[in-house]
Formats: structure tokens, sequence, C-alpha cells
């Protein structure tokens, strides 16, 4: 008969730094991979999208390409790199009423766990840069009256944006809006400006 293994311990959702936690925070990348997907979907697709012109193929395959690069890069974002690179992650659930709630999840700041320096820098440069360029394309696509290239573009600004904004709501809490975060970032700003022309004169 064989034996079962009736370990009930519970695993860290986090379990894939057991190895990598014993460096310190400051050292390089921990998840060379993770950082290398993390970026090259986005910077890839991107690359397509800018050059599908002056590479000739058909319409139908540079739409084709970058709306699988897409898709590849957000779902790698949102279920791979966002845990392993900075420990956060977000996801829809829907309850037995038909209900749907979000869920955005951080890992407590153990030692052990923590996210390098640098796969930090890398993620959010990655997650903030990316939407940001295609949202400038949104408007060149405008301007430029390039109108079928129009949801593309917009399929870049949802799928990055939405990864964005729910890396965003992670880091600031899943209840906080960003609304309230914005007001007291401004109201820390305004006090300290404040304080500080206080103590000059």
């Amino acid at each position: 008969m064989i034996p079962q293994d009736t370990n009930d311990e519970d695993v860290s959702l986090f379990d894939a730094e057991d190895d990598a936690g014993k460096r310190s925070k400051k050292s390089g990348v921990k998840h060379p991979v993770a950082a290398f997907f993390h970026l090259f979907f986005r910077v890839v697709a991107i690359i397509v999208y800018l050059l599908a012109e002056f590479i000739g193929g058909s319409f139908i395959a540079c739409m084709v390409t970058i709306i699988l690069l897409l898709s590849c890069d957000f779902w790698t974002v949102k279920n791979i790199t966002g845990r392993l690179m900075v420990g956060l992650r977000w996801w829809n659930q829907v309850d037995d009423d038909g209900r749907s709630h979000w869920v955005f999840e951080s890992r407590k700041g153990t030692g052990k766990q923590q996210a390098s320096d640098s796969e930090s820098r890398i993620f959010w440069l990655g997650l903030i840069v990316c939407p940001v360029l295609w949202v400038i394309f949104v408007f060149s696509t405008l301007f430029s009256f390039r109108i079928k290239w129009m949801p593309v573009v917009i399929m870049g600004v949802v799928l990055q944006g939405a990864n964005l904004y729910g890396y965003v709501r992670c880091k600031v809490g899943g209840k906080t809006s960003l609304k309230n975060m914005a007001t007291n970032y401004f109201g820390r700003q305004f006090l300290k400006q404040t304080l500080s022309k206080e103590e000059e004169s």
C-alpha cells in the first residue's frame, strides 16, 4: 500500500522565492526569466506595431500578431511576473450569488520574501511606460487618420492599462480608492511645501 502524504501545513502563495529569499534585498534580479518575459511580450508588440508599415506584411497578420503578444503579456504579467517580482496579484472572483468581486493582494513585508530593488524597478518601469506609449499611439493613430489601427492600439491601452490599474490597486491597498490616494498625496505635498517655506522664513 502506498503511504499518503498527510502534511496539512499551509503552503505559501509565494513559495517560488524560498531559495531566492536567502539573498539580500539589494541583490540583483532573482527571477531573470520572469523579468525577461515581463518585458519581452510588451516590447515586441510595440516593435511590431511600429514596424508594421515597413515590414510589408498584411494588416491582418500584423494585427493578429500584436493582439496575441498583448494577450500573452497580459496573462504573464497578471499571473506570473507580478507575483514573483514584486509580490502582488489581483483577480476577479464571482461568488455564489453571481456578484463579481475584485481581489487585490500584496505579500507581507517579511525579510525572506522581499523583492529586490532591481526587479521592482524593472516591473514598475515596464508596467508604466508601455501603457503610456499605447496612449501616445492612440493619439498618433487618430491624428494620422490610420483608423484601421485604432482597434489594435485600443487593445494595447485596455490590456496594459488593466494590469497597471490592478497592480496600482494592489500596491496602495485594495480598499483604498485611487481618488483618496491622490488627494492624500497632494495634501501631504502641500503640507511639506508649506512647512518648508515656514522653516526658511
